[in-house]
């Protein structure tokens, strides 16, 4: 039974180490949250284990009780049937006691392989919820990350958005001043035609006077 109990804790222990290292390559929070779903029900198993380890050992503690209080009985029994010169019912109280005394070591021995057995569960049990506390704290760490990533990627659309918009502006304003300039050269132009023409009709005038 203690080899048992022994194999299964250290494989539970193994598959929550092995968790933990494969969760720190991948890093998904989905796969996280599967893994701590996983271990919280092989940590409630061990739970449940710990507390059938309580029955078992109260259970052997009752037996060892009354083993020992019959082998008492006995004993005391052989002493009065020896007094009495009863040697048939003699022997048979001192095969009894025989009996009572040798089922309470055993049952004193398994009593304590229980007892260190349950020693042994609540440590692993121990050990398994700081396992489960540490990826819980992982977790909230890769919530942090994912958080402040996706904070980052909007910051980053945002920022191009911004860029593609002052270029698109840009690119408006220029398409203005391209339309304007050949109005603003041909207004310039006619302005110029007028002034010589004004000019030479004044010529005229004045040659024509003359």
């Amino acid at each position: 039974m203690m080899n048992f109990f022994q194999r299964l804790t250290d494989t539970i222990t193994a598959d929550l180490n092995e968790l933990l290292d494969e969760k720190d390559q991948k890093s998904p929070i989905s796969m996280l949250n599967k893994y701590l779903r996983d271990s919280e029900y092989e940590t409630e198993k061990v739970r449940k284990l710990i507390e059938r380890q309580h029955i078992l050992k109260d259970e052997f503690s009752k037996e060892y009780q009354e083993a020992a209080a019959m082998a008492e009985k006995r004993k005391q029994q052989a002493e009065v049937a020896s007094r009495a010169g009863e040697l048939e019912l003699y022997d048979f109280v001192v095969h009894e006691r025989s009996i009572y005394e040798n089922r309470a070591k055993r049952i004193q021995s398994s009593m304590e392989e229980a007892a260190q057995q349950l020693r042994n569960l609540e440590s692993k049990y121990e050990e398994m919820n700081h396992k489960l506390k540490d990826m819980y704290l992982k977790r909230m760490e890769l919530m942090g990350k994912e958080n402040m990533a996706r904070a980052q990627y909007n910051l980053n659309k945002l920022e191009k958005a911004d860029s593609a918009a002052s270029e698109a502006k840009s690119e408006q304003m220029g398409s203005c001043l391209d339309k304007q300039e050949p109005k603003n050269w041909k207004h310039q132009s006619v302005d110029a035609r007028i002034e010589e023409l004004k000019k030479e009709l004044e010529q005229k005038e004045s040659n024509s006077l003359s």
